[in-house]
């Protein structure tokens, strides 16, 4: 059964390959949306000019939000790929790699699928092996494409383009204000002087 070993351990590259690709897409996503959402507050502070109680609540929600995007884009993917939360199964990933490479099809879910049976005899051991020795040279790893990461870098570009556009209008003042009213939420932060100044 050195054939099918071969299998599993190409299966457990494909895994950890596919995960490294879901925390490079989690996180593009987590930078892109946790700094829309950092202006959103800004400018939603900014704008309203909240009081206290609001700004602690805009504050406290903020924290929620960027821990949801953090768990959700980057620990569970972690996880996974670490083997500390369950991910995708061997006959998930068969069908992942069946849908790259058109010579696999259903050949490698098969060979899993045999492997579970528990009436193994000889016969049936002998076709695993023989099923498992002709995927061997098929390289699992590469239906994963990092370079698929690519069409998610245009979330990026807003949050960029807001900070591009607050940096060149001199409006940095302002922002840093409302940051500051945000961050210290309990207690009244007066600019009208330095606005005026």
């Amino acid at each position: 059964m050195v054939a099918f070993k071969n299998i599993e351990d190409k299966l457990h590259q494909f895994t950890r390959k596919y995960y490294t690709s879901e925390l490079i897409k989690g996180g593009i996503l987590f930078l892109s949306l946790g700094f829309l959402y950092f202006f959103f507050t800004l400018f939603l502070e900014y704008f309203l000019w909240l009081k206290p109680t609001a700004r602690t609540i805009l504050f406290w929600l903020f924290l929620v939000v960027e821990l949801f995007l953090l768990i959700r884009f980057i620990a569970i993917p972690i996880f996974k790929l670490i083997g500390l939360r369950k991910g995708i199964t061997n006959e998930q990933s068969s069908k992942i790699i069946g849908s790259h490479f058109p010579e696999v099809q259903d050949k490698l879910l098969n060979v899993l699928q045999l492997k579970q049976n528990t009436n193994q005899s000889d016969l049936l051991l002998a076709s695993i092996d023989q099923k498992a020795a002709e995927l061997q040279p098929i390289p699992f790893v590469k239906a994963v494409d990092f370079t698929q990461n690519k069409k998610y870098l245009k979330y990026a570009i807003i949050p960029v383009l807001i900070w591009l556009t607050i940096l060149f209008t001199g409006n940095n003042g302002a922002i840093t204000q409302s940051l500051d009213r945000v961050v210290n939420h309990n207690t009244c932060l007066l600019y009208t002087s330095d606005a005026a100044d």
